[in-house]
């Protein structure tokens, strides 16, 4: 049987009436009125499952959950809920990629991102805090794309790589939700790939950022969804 994670208020949905995910959200950050509005207007359609789906874990390493570092959240949960993701999707056979950001020292193929945010000379060439977590690694049979650009589409081989798999969904954990999760859905989106983003496996500096951005994709971009949603989709998947 597959483990099961607290389910997420942010990322609930019922696809039965085509409810918004994140109506059960924050009721401080965003009103019922507002997602009342955003569903009235047509935004957060559900996409579902697709027929194919990957994993695709955003950069995750030392930066965000190391103490004195420039990006550290102050929080671990995104580490416990990749965990969970990554190897519930290994047990029912779904691939998993992963993206990872370098530069070159001084950040000269950076460009204007890196000039804007000075914190990511956290991952230039040699700084550890760009290394893998030890206890969240990719393992041999994973793929692996380096980016120096929020999104992991921008850049690399990511969406040829997807598709030369038959991929045609990416269930996206990963840091930071309003930063490089944001971007990476955005992109899939564009790349006609259904991204799904699994709340309990990102993490961002506040829980009020976190939920503001999860809002946005799953009204614009992709669907917002329980990592428990995901285990029941994956158990049902190695039960057919």
């Amino acid at each position: 049987m597959f483990a099961k994670a607290r389910r997420s208020t942010v990322g609930d949905n019922d696809d039965s009436d085509n409810k918004d995910s994140t109506e059960a959200g924050d009721a401080n950050l965003i009103s019922d009125s507002v997602g009342r509005s955003y569903r009235d207007a047509g935004f957060n359609r559900r996409l579902g499952f697709g027929e194919s789906p990957a994993v695709l874990v955003v950069d995750m390493c030392r930066a965000y959950f190391t103490e004195g570092s420039p990006l550290h959240l102050g929080s671990t949960a995104a580490i416990d809920g990749c965990l969970t993701l990554v190897s519930q999707a290994r047990a029912a056979g779904i691939p998993v990629f992963w993206s990872r950001v370098e530069f070159e020292e001084g950040g000269g193929n950076g460009g204007v991102f890196y000039r804007k945010v000075g914190a990511l000379a956290s991952f230039d060439q040699g700084n550890s805090l760009g290394d893998w977590l030890p206890e969240l690694a990719p393992a041999p049979e994973d793929r692996i794309v380096t980016k120096q650009a929020a999104s992991s589409f921008f850049g690399t081989t990511l969406a040829d790589d997807l598709r030369g798999a038959g991929i045609d969904t990416v269930l996206i954990g990963g840091v930071s939700t309003s930063g490089c999760v944001r971007a990476t859905a955005t992109d899939a989106c564009m790349y006609n790939l259904i991204p799904v983003v699994v709340p309990e496996a990102c993490g961002d500096r506040t829980p009020e950022i976190h939920d503001a951005n999860l809002f946005d994709i799953d009204a614009k971009y992709g669907d917002v969804v329980s990592l428990d949603e995901i285990l029941d989709h994956l158990e049902a998947r190695s039960a057919s």
